[in-house]
């Protein structure tokens, strides 16, 4: 798979994390990082597309309350 691709998978997976968090109520990424024990700049990179590890994506759908199944919906 192309390196285009997979950015492109990881910049649509940082804007539904984004959409997750201000649905959430919060308009800052920082209140949201900091109120659920996440560094600031880590959960940032996340929202940008940066690469994360399966712990992150599994924490943030538990912060959620969302199944990956959910979490991955209208995600191609």
């Amino acid at each position: 798979m192309s390196d285009d691709i997979n950015q492109t998978r990881r910049k649509a997976i940082g804007n539904r994390i984004k959409e997750l968090r201000k649905k959430a109520g919060y308009s800052s990424y920082e209140t949201f990082a900091t109120d659920n024990g996440m560094p600031r700049k880590n959960y940032w990179r996340v929202e940008n597309g940066n690469n994360f590890t399966i712990n992150t994506l599994l924490r943030l759908s538990e912060i959620h309350k969302i199944t990956l199944e959910e979490f991955f919906k209208g995600i191609d």
